[in-house]
């Protein structure tokens, strides 16, 4: 019986090392990024359509002048391609951010324009759309910002 027992052990492990089986949200999704997982990035990349092109461009260009501040406060929607500061954070943070707003992470006498979208997507899905932002990355730049999301 104990012999049955321990591998179980090792086939469970084994399987949850291996990615076969991700605990996920409700929705089934899996609740990390994971730029290598196509149906992930398939999924973020309508999502993203749906929720983020509108600001950050259909390819992912961001606003014109987005480091110039508007007149109404706040900056332009940055690109999140590499030529911006998205793969500059780690994913807890672009997690947070996505899902929270910007308004409620930076500080008060700052003004950010990102809405939250925690009543609009799941977390499964904010996930799935950060993977397919990361897809779009050159891969030095993926390994850049997976390294900095371990370490913190």
């Amino acid at each position: 019986m104990m012999k049955w027992i321990l591998l179980a052990g090792v086939v469970t492990a084994a399987i949850i090392g291996t990615g076969i089986y991700n605990l996920g949200g409700g929705d089934g999704l899996p609740l990390r990024s994971d730029p290598d997982n196509q149906t992930q990035v398939a999924m973020g990349k309508t999502l993203y359509a749906e929720n983020c092109a509108s600001c950050h461009g259909a390819k992912l260009e961001g606003q014109r002048n987005w480091r110039k501040p508007l007149a109404a406060g706040g900056l332009p929607a940055p690109p999140h391609d590499e030529s911006g500061h998205t793969w500059h954070h780690p994913d807890a943070m672009l997690f947070r951010y996505t899902k929270l707003g910007g308004q409620q992470l930076v500080p008060p006498s700052f003004k950010s324009n990102m809405p939250g979208f925690e009543d609009a997507l799941s977390d499964g899905q904010i996930w799935a759309v950060l993977s397919y932002i990361k897809s779009e990355w050159p891969l030095k730049i993926r390994r850049r910002q997976t390294r900095m999301s371990q370490t913190r």
